[in-house]
Formats: structure tokens, C-alpha cells, sequence
């Protein structure tokens, strides 16, 4: 991690923004093995300061991230793309939060794919990323993979990123119809991973933050077991603790079939300066 962060100064740690808003939140976060899988190769990890400078150009950061790879090497991964994502985006130069992301993402993927190609029972290995940002008024999402975020707001249910599997990027080129995505053989191929390619460009997208809103992220081994429509009763009916260890509860009873991961972050208010 020295060699990315030693060429800023300590000025250059946090740029100088403005701070005119402050999001107050309750976080929660639940894992679980699984049924299936004799280890967990979930992680998720989350950053939030007091600091009004980190607050104003960085804000709180949120993650999860899915590793793949045997003998361990998935845990290892998505240990090393948590901790560098997060560690890049802090120290990045840069005002506009998005490149600090991008920069984040890119430097996690040539260190997981490093230590891939360094170590032989590594090799590779790979992770998903999620990450939901939350500076100011507005809220970031940054994607690679099928790991998911989803917003509660006024009850309804939004899945804000996109998985980047094989079918559903075939769903949505009309290549093949929803329908089939459940049993198709490709279903759960990515097309994009940390540590897997040379070069990942991740999803980046900007939302408007409110009071009340509800963000979940998950690993794919909720989604694998519990329907839209049951996350979004479970989010609308429980607080964050309650429905973070709900709904790993419900993929447990749906089969278990692998680690299951669920952070619950809640905009309890968007406190202006």
C-alpha cells in the first residue's frame, strides 16, 4: 500500500470543498458461511469521519465486496480490493469524487491481480465491488461484478447497479428474455471482476440523497434466495439490524448455498451546515 499513497503530500491527502450538508446515518452489516461453502469469501468493510474536510470532498464509504478463487484466494481478494479501494479514494488528489472512485477500483485491481500472478495458489483469484458513497446531498454507487445495492424510498425498491454477468448483459441487448436468466447455464459468468483483467473500468452513478432513504448492499448469495419483492418487505417492516440479519436468515432457510453478505445504511437526516 506504500507505493500507492507515497506520492501525496499530507496537503494533498483531503482536496479543499465546501461542506454545506451532512448525512447522518445507522449503519448495519451481517455475513454468513453459508450452508455450502467451508469459508467465506464475502467481506465488507465501511469508513466514516468526523473530519469536516473528509466529510466535504470524501464523505462515508460503504462496501462489499464477493471474492472468488479456491483454497482461500477469494477471501483474500476481496480483503485486498476493500482496503485499497478504500485507502486510494481517501488519499486521491483529485476534487471530483468519481475519479478518486475509479482510481480506487483501478488500483485494487492491479494489486489483486499481482498477487494472483505472484503467488501460484492464487492464481486467479478475483472479487465483485460494490461500494455506495454518501457525500453531501448526493449519494455515489460504484460497480464491478454481481454483487448488488438496492434503495428503499417511500416503499418502493430500486436496484441501482447492474450486474455484469454474461445474461444480464445479454437482457438487456435483447439476446435472450428475462425469463431465461433463471436457469441459464451462464448465469452467473462475469464479465467483469478486480483482478481478473489488466484493465476494469467500474459503473459510476450519481443520485440525489433524501432523509429516509434506505440502502442495502449485498453479496449475490441473498439474491440467489430471496426475491425483490421479500428484501423490500423486510427493509419496509425492520430496522437495519433486524433486516440485515432477516434476510441472511431467509437465504439460509432458501438453501445456503453460498456466503451471504448484507450492509443496511439508513438516511436518518441531511443536515444542512
Amino acid at each position: 500500500m506504500d507505493e500507492i499513497t507515497a506520492e501525496y503530500t499530507t496537503e494533498q491527502l483531503v482536496p479543499s470543498v465546501e461542506l454545506r450538508f451532512v448525512p447522518k446515518v445507522t449503519v448495519a452489516a451481517k455475513t454468513d458461511l453459508g450452508r455450502v461453502r467451508e469459508n467465506n469469501e464475502d467481506k465488507y468493510e465501511f469508513f466514516q469521519s468526523e473530519d469536516e474536510a473528509t466529510l466535504a470532498s470524501r464523505g462515508q464509504v460503504f462496501l462489499v465486496c464477493d471474492g472468488m478463487g479456491g483454497h482461500a484466494a477469494g477471501q483474500i481478494a476481496s480483503e485486498l480490493a476493500c482496503k485499497t479501494f478504500i485507502d486510494v479514494y481517501l488519499h486521491h488528489p483529485s476534487t471530483d469524487p468519481a475519479v478518486a472512485m475509479i482510481s480506487g477500483v483501478q488500483a485494487a485491481n492491479r494489486f489483486v491481480l499481482d498477487v494472483g500472478r505472484a503467488v501460484p495458489s492464487r492464481k486467479g483469484m478475483g472479487t465483485t465491488l460494490s461500494g455506495l458513497v454518501l457525500i453531501q446531498d448526493q449519494a455515489f454507487v460504484v460497480q464491478i461484478g454481481d454483487s448488488r445495492i438496492y434503495r428503499l424510498r417511500n416503499g418502493e425498491l430500486l436496484m441501482l447497479t447492474h450486474d455484469h454477468t454474461w445474461v444480464d448483459e445479454a437482457i438487456r441487448a435483447g439476446m435472450i428474455r428475462p425469463e431465461e436468466a433463471e436457469t441459464h447455464p451462464y448465469k452467473h459468468v462475469l464479465t467483469r471482476a478486480i483482478g481478473t483483467e489488466g484493465d476494469v473500468r467500474p459503473d459510476v452513478e450519481l443520485f440525489d440523497l433524501k432523509a429516509g432513504d434506505v440502502f442495502m448492499l449485498c453479496s449475490d448469495g441473498l439474491v440467489n434466495h430471496v426475491p425483490d419483492d421479500a428484501i423490500g418487505e423486510v427493509l419496509r417492516a425492520k430496522a437495519p439490524s433486524e433486516a440485515a440479519w432477516t434476510l441472511v436468515g431467509q437465504a439460509l432457510l432458501g438453501g445456503g448455498s453460498d456466503n451471504t453478505t448484507v450492509m443496511i445504511v439508513r438516511v436518518d437526516a441531511v443536515n444542512p451546515v
